[in-house]
């Protein structure tokens, strides 16, 4: 299951779909949403013969869209048992049952999920198509937790055959169990940031190996000198200790860069490196080039690569104490995206 939701973490989902159905028999047998319009946007880009998993719960007001365009649903609570018995037609709803055996976020209780499944079992315009669980700490080098959850989720699994009780395809692995934790793969893995080149966290192993799909550029846009004492940007955070060059790049906060990164990042203008100076704004940032010449429409690489020099959303992510899903989810849609390689 290719996880796509959230607009593919940033990176825009209906392109990278597109990408992934190119694959052949090595493409996704189902993709992972979000919301429920999401599922809608990819089935109205001809998206049209794999699975939609929504991982968020049944909703009663979106039964009709499950069925048209067939969306399959998560099972997360026994409220949910109420909501499905609104849905009338004969025509069975595929859904994927939820069982939090740690996360503690959604999904039926792991104590209860034997009887749950039976219940569930018994409707008849209701088709169990995955049982799944999401791992919180298989991201840690410490595994304790994550294998606990594992042996919850192997418990039921077991009760359930024994039962014979049909729970169809069983998935468990997220990117960090995919990494380290080959026992979680059951019948499908749920490759999400990892599908777009980063490590879930600094402490996993590099068993696969990952390189990120996204840069960001932008381009010199002015130039100026300053002097010693002169102040730069909003709040003058930034006072010159010397006369300097100041370039601009029309970058900012609406475009998905942290005001918290202000006067921490890093930019490489011409392969080399400077630093971002003054407050991060809505719509530019200001960069110290010293002495160096630099001139309008020079290429300005924010997160990708030159000849000798690299910086990746782990670089922003240390900075200011998140990690690369909020940086590639952040990269505002005001930003065009241009794709290579499709």
């Amino acid at each position: 299951m290719a996880v796509v939701k959230a607009d593919a973490y940033g990176h825009g989902m209906i392109k990278c779909v597109e990408k992934l159905e190119q694959l052949g028999n090595k493409k996704p047998d189902y993709y992972g949403v979000a919301l429920t319009e999401e599922g809608i946007e990819l089935r109205k880009a001809k998206i049209t013969n794999q699975p939609v998993v929504t991982f968020s719960p049944v909703q009663a007001s979106e039964l009709n869209d499950y069925l048209k365009y067939k969306i399959y649903p998560s099972f997360c609570s026994e409220a949910d048992f109420a909501k499905l018995k609104k849905h009338k037609s004969n025509k069975k709803l595929k859904i994927h049952v939820n069982i939090d055996t740690g996360m503690g976020r959604l999904g039926i209780p792991y104590q209860r999920a034997v009887e749950i499944i039976v219940r569930l079992s018994k409707i008849k315009n209701i088709k169990i198509d995955g049982i799944y669980t999401h791992f919180a700490t298989s991201d840690e080098k410490d595994k304790t937790f994550a294998n606990l959850q594992l042996k919850r989720f192997k418990d039921i699994l077991n009760e359930l055959k024994t039962g014979k009780i049909a729970s169809g395809i069983v998935h468990a692995a997220n990117s960090g169990a995919i990494l380290d934790m080959p026992q979680s793969y059951f019948d499908m893995v749920r490759p999400g940031i990892s599908l777009y080149g980063y490590y879930p966290s600094l402490e996993t192993s590099g068993s696969v190996k990952l390189k990120p799909v996204m840069s960001l550029y932008s381009s010199v846009s002015t130039v100026k000198q300053i002097s010693k004492g002169d102040s730069v940007s909003y709040g003058r955070r930034f006072i010159a200790k010397h006369k300097t060059n100041v370039v601009t790049l029309p970058v900012g906060y609406a475009d998905g860069i942290s005001r918290n990164l202000t006067n921490k990042m890093k930019v490489i203008i011409s392969n080399k490196v400077y630093p971002q100076i003054g407050t991060v704004t809505m719509d530019r940032i200001c960069v110290d080039t010293g002495n160096d010449k630099i001139k309008t429409g020079s290429k300005a690489v924010l997160l990708g690569k030159s000849k000798n020099h690299k910086i990746d959303a782990w670089d922003w992510s240390m900075l200011i104490n998140t990690i690369p899903y909020e940086i590639t989810c952040n990269i505002s849609k005001r930003v065009p995206r241009v794709y290579t390689g499709l």
